[in-house]
This record gives structure tokens, sequence and C-alpha cells, in this order.
């Protein structure tokens, strides 16, 4: 299957839009559509109005244009089928759902002179899930995040799987297969696994 992954850019904001539009996730109810925008790298102890799809759609567009939003996009025949949120570590620790969720990541203790790209989420069109387009998202993530001198990839998964929905960070054996292995054991079934980029970090 020919998937071709390109990097979220202003220019493609349309498509990624288009996508999030038509692509059932979450309860698959048009209010509560994300449009992502709750993991980025905005300052969310500053008020945001996330309280309609029309806001967080609006508010997509914002941080794409404005380069909060990011992640790569997966095309097979001209259309998105996948989306793969991923943002650097250090940036993204005043967004909502980081404030409100990743409470036990933020106290692990890390090296601080380190730098870490974070994936936060998948969405696949469900007519392409189980076909392979999280992995090749996630290989994209990991190369260009070596290419721009990224010291570790880290993701968020659960131990278990519960439903698509439930596990949009994405399936363990996924990330052992691209070569990702535990780092620590977090609260609510979550772990955090990271994948070394360069040769000699600990």
């Amino acid at each position: 299957m020919n998937i071709e992954i390109k990097k979220l850019t202003p220019g493609l904001a349309e498509d990624y839009i288009r996508f999030f539009d038509i692509t059932p996730h979450d309860d698959n109810s048009d209010e509560n559509k994300c449009y992502c925008v709750c993991w980025c790298s905005a300052d969310h102890r500053i008020k945001t109005d996330f309280s309609s799809a029309k806001k967080r759609r609006d508010l997509a567009v914002q941080y794409i244009n404005g380069g909060i939003l990011q992640g790569y996009l997966a095309y097979y025949h001209n259309q998105v089928v996948g989306w793969c949120n991923a943002n650097t570590k250090l940036d993204c620790m005043n967004c909502i759902s980081w404030l409100r969720f990743m409470q036990p990541v933020s106290s692990i203790m890390d090296d601080l002179n380190s730098k870490t790209k974070s994936v936060f989420c998948f969405v696949i069109a469900p007519s392409m899930q189980r076909k392979g387009v999280a992995t090749k998202l996630l290989e994209r993530v990991c190369k260009d995040a070596a290419n721009d001198g990224f010291d570790y990839v880290e993701a968020y998964p659960r131990k278990s799987f519960v439903s698509v929905p439930r596990d949009f960070t994405g399936p363990v054996e996924m990330y052992k297969k691209c070569g990702f292995t535990l780092y620590a054991e977090l609260d609510n079934d979550e772990i955090l696994m990271r994948k070394e980029l360069r040769e000699g970090n600990a």
C-alpha cells in the first residue's frame, strides 16, 4: 500500500481540517470533534475557549498557521487517511491535555540537556485502520526527530488495549516494533515508552 507521509504545514491546513471534519473518532459526535487542539505548544494556563467544535476548528487553523499544532498527515490516493500529533515535549507542558493528564510524566526526572519529541495521539480513518498507517506515521516521526537533533522520542500508551477511541496514543506493540522500550510505569494503566535516537544516551 502506497502511503505518503507529509509533515503538517500551513499549506496543508485545509486537508487537515477536512480530515477531522469527516473522520469519525472519539464518540463520533460532531460536537465532540477535537481537531487535536488540546495537544500542542499553546499555553493553556491562559484561558482558552474549547466549548464548541467550531471554536476548536478555528483554533486548529490558528495553531497550524502559527506552528503550534505539529505532526504528520498520511495520504492514500491523495486523500488524508491518518494523523499523528508529535511535538517537542518541553514546548507542550502547558497545553490543556498535558496539564490535566500528564503530571505523572512531569514528575519523572530527566536530563534537562536532552531534547525529546513526544507522540501524543493518532487518528486513522476507519477504512484504513490495521493497515500499518500509524506505524508509517511513527516511523516518519522518529526519522525526522533524529535528523532534527532530538535525543529521544517518547510516547504514552496504555498497557492493555481497550478501544480505538480510548487508545488514541497507539498500541504498545507498535512502539515495540519501532524500537521503543519501557521507560517508566505511570498511573491508570499507562506507561512511558522511549526510543533513543543517539548512541550513548542513557
